[in-house]
């Protein structure tokens, strides 16, 4: 027995690595996305969380502060992007790179992958050249080619579009891989692939170099660096007690020159090598760890642990409350018997549609579902930046032309900080109704979220027919119009 708990004890993981653990479970605290295959579009997903943790991801509770930034400068023609930098200079002047060696996620992938037992590529001249590529990337994909897309109208947060394996690992391949999603494969195109390539190949260098992501190409890495030297959580060293020994820049796999500098991910690991105990991690005067930590009398005091696991319990259950079990897609029925006395309102099909009013593009006013009872009424949930959506558009104008009497067609699309619609709108012909779901409530209410295009066709009795995410055609749109007039 005593072998066994000394094996255990020697095999616990590090602080470093259960705060790792937390931060990750702490980010995606929605573990039911996983079961439902959909993501959470709760009220904490507006606020940014301080690692690189994509919004997509199934399990995700809150926004990544890169494509915060990103779709706040693409925006930057209509709003001021005050909350993403504010933000980001928050966690900055607070963290630094701290968020890198104990708050990422990604980073956190990265330091499991370099465990596995190969050979591995050690740092030097080549890799810290490399170690500058990702301020270029921070320029010209984060920061330049957001703001020139906000000129031109067309938003194009660069870096999460082109690049971010991140989000190609939790965004479309966590969402993708649930067989609810089998259907959105067709719809996949050659960007996806490309960029699924980036992403075998990050995780593939990350076996044999540490870090690779992390170091040659995270934008995010990046602007928390030059907060490094004067963040308030982070690695100090003891100037009267330093002796320029090198050990600790010789123990650091990341490309320093000095403890502390715009590549150091303030892991504490050098600490380990400091021959005079000059390294420690402190907020602002505390130090947390290192050579002057708090003595064992004071530390059992320290309730912080205890309140950090109570968090994340509350966390996952709040995140995880059962709901009531709802569908957005299935057969068409062929009878449904509308009785607005009995019929409960819902976003399954038979069930009487929730009401919603949604202001109009080109000309203003407002349209009201109640208005419109005694017409077929189709809701298409699109977005500019969905090629399917925009793909399959021209059918809805078609239909909206041919039944203009007895069908009312129209297109919503919900209020991303990054979209014009307007100005996209201007370029097109279209003449069926353009609308706006300015708080995401009415695709809520019909049972989706941000997986587009989303079809709801509901017949002249107010009754849903049809509710399904995925492209349509305009032969399925005349057989849904045609059972609607059955009915």
């Amino acid at each position: 027995m005593g072998k066994i708990l000394s094996y255990i004890k020697a095999h616990l993981p590090a602080k470093r690595r259960l705060i790792q653990l937390y931060a990750f479970l702490l980010y995606n605290a929605h573990l039911k996305g996983f079961i439902k295959g959909d993501i959470f579009t709760g009220i904490t997903k507006a606020a940014c969380v301080p690692g690189l943790n994509c919004y997509s991801c199934p399990a995700a509770v809150g926004a990544c502060p890169l494509g915060a930034l990103q779709n706040a400068l693409a925006s930057s023609q209509h709003r001021a992007p005050y909350y993403a930098i504010g933000i980001l200079l928050l966690y900055g002047l607070m963290l630094g790179r701290t968020v890198c060696g104990f708050l990422c996620p990604f980073g956190l992938l990265q330091d499991l992958l370099y465990k596995i037992p190969t050979f591995k590529i050690k740092k030097g001249r080549a890799t810290y050249i490399l170690s500058k590529f990702k301020y270029l990337l921070l320029v010209f994909l984060v920061v330049l080619l957001p703001l020139y897309s906000a000129l031109k109208s067309v938003p194009l947060p660069a870096f999460c579009k082109y690049i971010c394996p991140a989000g190609t690992l939790e965004g479309a391949v966590g969402l993708l891989v649930h067989p609810a999603n089998s259907d959105k494969l067709s719809m996949l195109s050659y960007l996806f692939s490309a960029k699924f390539l980036i992403l075998i190949l990050v995780l593939a260098v990350c076996v044999f170099t540490f870090r690779a992501f992390c170091r040659f190409l995270c934008p995010l890495g990046a602007i928390y660096s030059l907060f490094n030297r004067f963040c308030i959580v982070g690695v100090k060293v003891d100037s009267q007690k330093c002796v320029d020994c090198g050990k600790c820049v010789g123990k650091c796999k990341m490309d320093v020159r000095n403890v502390g500098d715009f590549e150091c991910i303030q892991c504490g690991e050098c600490m380990s090598v400091c021959p005079t105990g000059a390294i420690s991690i402190k907020a602002g005067q505390i130090t947390l760890s290192g050579a002057q930590t708090l003595p064992p009398r004071k530390r059992k005091k320290n309730i912080l642990p205890i309140l950090a696991v109570i968090v994340l319990l509350v966390s996952l259950v709040l995140f995880n409350l059962p709901e009531e079990a709802a569908s957005v897609s299935g057969p068409v029925p062929q009878t449904v018997v509308p009785d607005e006395n009995t019929l409960p309102f819902g976003k399954e099909i038979g069930m009487l549609a929730p009401a919603f009013t949604a202001p109009l593009y080109s000309g203003g006013g407002e349209v009201s579902l109640s208005d419109l009872r005694g017409k077929t009424v189709i809701v298409n949930f699109w977005a500019t930046w969905c090629g399917p959506c925009v793909k399959e558009l021209p059918h809805f104008e078609e239909i909206s032309k041919k039944h203009e009497n007895d069908v009312y067609v129209l297109a919503l699309h919900s209020n991303l900080v990054t979209e014009d619609v307007q100005a996209y709108l201007d370029k097109t012909t279209y003449t069926f109704p353009f609308g706006l779901d300015k708080t995401g409530e009415i695709i809520q209410s019909f049972g989706g979220s941000t997986m587009l295009p989303q079809t709801v066709v509901i017949n002249k009795n107010g009754v849903i027919i049809y509710n399904a995410v995925g492209s349509v055609t305009y032969e399925s749109l005349e057989t849904l119009i045609l059972q609607s007039n059955q009915m």
